[in-house]
Protein backbone atom coordinates (compact mmCIF):
# COMPACT_ATOMS: atom_id res chain seq x y z
CA UNK A 1 0.00 0.00 0.00
CA UNK A 2 2.60 2.66 0.80
CA UNK A 3 4.03 1.89 -3.22
CA UNK A 4 0.44 2.81 -4.36
CA UNK A 5 0.34 5.93 -2.34
CA UNK A 6 3.93 7.26 -3.54
CA UNK A 7 2.80 6.08 -6.78
CA UNK A 8 -0.40 8.15 -6.73
CA UNK A 9 1.68 11.20 -5.26
CA UNK A 10 3.83 11.18 -8.04
CA UNK A 11 1.03 10.85 -10.60
CA UNK A 12 -0.63 13.88 -8.67
CA UNK A 13 2.57 16.06 -8.66
CA UNK A 14 2.92 14.85 -12.25
CA UNK A 15 -0.64 16.96 -12.83
CA UNK A 16 -3.11 13.65 -12.82
CA UNK A 17 -5.82 15.58 -10.97
CA UNK A 18 -7.58 12.11 -10.96
CA UNK A 19 -4.78 10.82 -8.62
CA UNK A 20 -5.88 12.78 -5.81
CA UNK A 21 -9.23 11.07 -5.56
CA UNK A 22 -7.93 7.15 -6.28
CA UNK A 23 -5.65 8.71 -2.80
CA UNK A 24 -8.36 9.58 -0.93
CA UNK A 25 -9.47 5.63 0.08
CA UNK A 26 -5.92 4.86 0.75
CA UNK A 27 -5.23 7.39 3.02
CA UNK A 28 -8.68 8.09 4.51
CA UNK A 29 -8.39 6.12 7.69
CA UNK A 30 -5.16 7.99 8.30
CA UNK A 31 -6.50 11.31 7.61
CA UNK A 32 -9.28 10.45 10.24
CA UNK A 33 -6.75 9.57 12.85
CA UNK A 34 -5.23 12.81 12.11
CA UNK A 35 -8.07 14.90 12.71
CA UNK A 36 -9.06 12.93 15.98
CA UNK A 37 -5.90 13.56 17.26
CA UNK A 38 -6.47 17.34 16.80
CA UNK A 39 -9.42 16.75 18.92
CA UNK A 40 -7.84 14.98 21.21
CA UNK A 41 -7.92 16.99 24.45
CA UNK A 42 -12.04 17.88 23.68
CA UNK A 43 -15.15 16.52 24.44
CA UNK A 44 -15.46 13.11 23.47
CA UNK A 45 -18.21 14.06 21.09
CA UNK A 46 -16.17 15.11 18.12
CA UNK A 47 -16.43 12.43 15.95
CA UNK A 48 -18.39 14.57 13.12
CA UNK A 49 -15.66 17.47 13.76
CA UNK A 50 -12.97 14.66 12.53
CA UNK A 51 -14.96 14.10 9.51
CA UNK A 52 -16.04 17.25 8.97
CA UNK A 53 -11.97 18.61 8.81
CA UNK A 54 -11.10 15.06 6.61
CA UNK A 55 -13.23 16.35 4.41
CA UNK A 56 -12.54 20.38 4.13
CA UNK A 57 -8.72 19.16 4.26
CA UNK A 58 -9.19 17.03 1.30
CA UNK A 59 -11.53 19.72 -0.25
CA UNK A 60 -8.37 22.30 0.13
CA UNK A 61 -5.96 19.62 -0.93
CA UNK A 62 -7.32 18.49 -4.37
CA UNK A 63 -7.70 22.41 -4.86
CA UNK A 64 -3.62 22.89 -4.73
CA UNK A 65 -1.89 22.80 -7.98
CA UNK A 66 1.71 22.04 -8.49
CA UNK A 67 2.41 20.02 -5.65
CA UNK A 68 5.62 18.33 -5.26
CA UNK A 69 4.79 14.91 -3.63
CA UNK A 70 7.50 12.18 -3.28
CA UNK A 71 6.15 10.37 -0.38
CA UNK A 72 3.19 10.04 2.50
CA UNK A 73 5.71 11.65 4.74
CA UNK A 74 5.50 14.78 2.56
CA UNK A 75 1.82 14.07 2.16
CA UNK A 76 1.04 13.54 5.56
CA UNK A 77 3.25 16.93 6.94
CA UNK A 78 1.00 18.56 4.42
CA UNK A 79 -1.94 17.36 5.41
CA UNK A 80 -1.68 18.10 9.02
CA UNK A 81 -0.27 22.01 8.33
CA UNK A 82 -4.04 22.22 6.04
CA UNK A 83 -5.70 21.03 9.05
CA UNK A 84 -3.97 23.04 11.63
CA UNK A 85 -4.60 26.04 8.79
CA UNK A 86 -8.70 25.20 8.90
CA UNK A 87 -8.56 24.95 13.21
CA UNK A 88 -6.51 28.02 13.45
CA UNK A 89 -8.64 30.02 10.96
CA UNK A 90 -11.73 28.64 12.41
CA UNK A 91 -10.64 30.15 16.09
CA UNK A 92 -9.57 33.44 14.87
CA UNK A 93 -13.10 33.74 13.43
CA UNK A 94 -14.35 32.42 16.48
CA UNK A 95 -12.06 35.07 18.30
CA UNK A 96 -13.16 37.93 15.99
CA UNK A 97 -17.01 37.43 16.36
CA UNK A 98 -16.57 37.21 20.59
CA UNK A 99 -14.44 40.71 19.97
CA UNK A 100 -17.37 42.13 18.39
CA UNK A 101 -15.77 41.73 14.65
CA UNK A 102 -18.31 42.24 11.78
CA UNK A 103 -17.45 38.50 9.89
CA UNK A 104 -19.66 37.02 8.48
CA UNK A 105 -20.60 33.95 10.49
CA UNK A 106 -19.42 30.56 8.49
CA UNK A 107 -19.08 27.09 9.98
CA UNK A 108 -17.25 24.06 9.06
CA UNK A 109 -19.69 22.13 11.10
CA UNK A 110 -21.39 22.70 14.23
CA UNK A 111 -19.57 20.01 15.70
CA UNK A 112 -16.61 22.20 15.11
CA UNK A 113 -17.40 24.49 17.98
CA UNK A 114 -14.49 24.39 20.56
CA UNK A 115 -14.29 25.64 23.73
CA UNK A 116 -12.98 29.49 24.46
CA UNK A 117 -10.04 28.29 26.48
CA UNK A 118 -9.26 25.76 23.11
CA UNK A 119 -9.47 28.76 20.78
CA UNK A 120 -6.96 30.17 22.47
CA UNK A 121 -4.77 28.04 22.89
CA UNK A 122 -4.68 27.39 19.41
CA UNK A 123 -4.13 30.67 18.42
CA UNK A 124 -1.18 31.06 21.44
CA UNK A 125 0.55 27.76 19.93
CA UNK A 126 0.17 29.11 16.18
CA UNK A 127 1.99 32.63 16.94
CA UNK A 128 4.49 30.61 19.52
CA UNK A 129 5.30 28.27 16.58
CA UNK A 130 5.43 31.40 13.90
CA UNK A 131 8.04 33.18 16.01
CA UNK A 132 10.29 29.90 16.53
CA UNK A 133 10.05 28.68 12.62
CA UNK A 134 12.09 31.88 12.69
CA UNK A 135 14.55 30.89 14.48
CA UNK A 136 14.17 27.17 13.98
CA UNK A 137 12.34 25.74 10.93
CA UNK A 138 13.26 21.99 11.44
CA UNK A 139 12.51 21.45 14.68
CA UNK A 140 9.33 23.67 13.74
CA UNK A 141 8.36 20.81 11.65
CA UNK A 142 8.70 17.96 14.35
CA UNK A 143 6.02 20.58 16.37
CA UNK A 144 3.74 20.64 13.65
CA UNK A 145 4.07 16.75 13.09
CA UNK A 146 3.54 16.03 16.90
CA UNK A 147 0.96 19.11 18.00
CA UNK A 148 -1.15 19.89 14.93
CA UNK A 149 -0.98 16.49 13.36
CA UNK A 150 -0.93 13.95 16.06
CA UNK A 151 2.07 11.94 15.51
CA UNK A 152 4.56 10.33 18.06
CA UNK A 153 8.03 10.81 18.18
CA UNK A 154 7.96 7.09 16.90
CA UNK A 155 5.61 7.89 14.21
CA UNK A 156 7.85 11.27 13.10
CA UNK A 157 11.06 9.30 12.82
CA UNK A 158 9.65 6.81 10.34
CA UNK A 159 8.33 9.54 8.19
CA UNK A 160 10.94 11.50 8.48
CA UNK A 161 13.43 8.74 7.87
CA UNK A 162 15.62 10.03 11.11
CA UNK A 163 16.77 8.65 14.25
CA UNK A 164 14.47 8.38 17.14
CA UNK A 165 17.05 9.64 19.70
CA UNK A 166 17.53 12.85 17.14
CA UNK A 167 13.89 13.33 16.90
CA UNK A 168 13.26 12.93 20.42
CA UNK A 169 15.99 15.35 21.68
CA UNK A 170 14.71 17.91 18.94
CA UNK A 171 11.16 17.57 19.98
CA UNK A 172 12.50 18.62 24.06
CA UNK A 173 14.35 21.65 22.33
CA UNK A 174 11.73 22.66 20.36
CA UNK A 175 8.92 22.05 23.02
CA UNK A 176 10.63 23.62 25.86
CA UNK A 177 11.55 26.72 24.02
CA UNK A 178 7.44 26.86 23.11
CA UNK A 179 6.24 26.02 26.56
CA UNK A 180 8.22 29.20 27.97
CA UNK A 181 6.82 31.23 24.96
CA UNK A 182 3.30 29.98 26.45
CA UNK A 183 4.36 30.76 29.88
CA UNK A 184 4.96 34.71 28.66
CA UNK A 185 1.36 34.55 26.64
CA UNK A 186 -0.32 33.17 29.66
CA UNK A 187 -1.46 29.80 28.32
CA UNK A 188 0.78 27.97 30.12
CA UNK A 189 3.03 25.33 29.17
CA UNK A 190 0.22 22.59 29.52
CA UNK A 191 -0.88 23.58 26.30
CA UNK A 192 2.10 21.32 24.88
CA UNK A 193 1.54 18.48 26.58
Amino acid sequence: MPSDITSLLQRWSAGDTAAIDDLLPLVYDDLRRLARRNFRRERLDHTLAATALVHEAYLRLAGQHHQTMENRAQFFYLSGEIMRRILVDHARRRHAEKRGGAAVKVELDEALLASEEKQEEWLAVHEALTRFAAIDPARTRIVELRYFAGFTVEEIAELEGRPLTSVKRDWVIARTWLQRALTESKIGPAALE
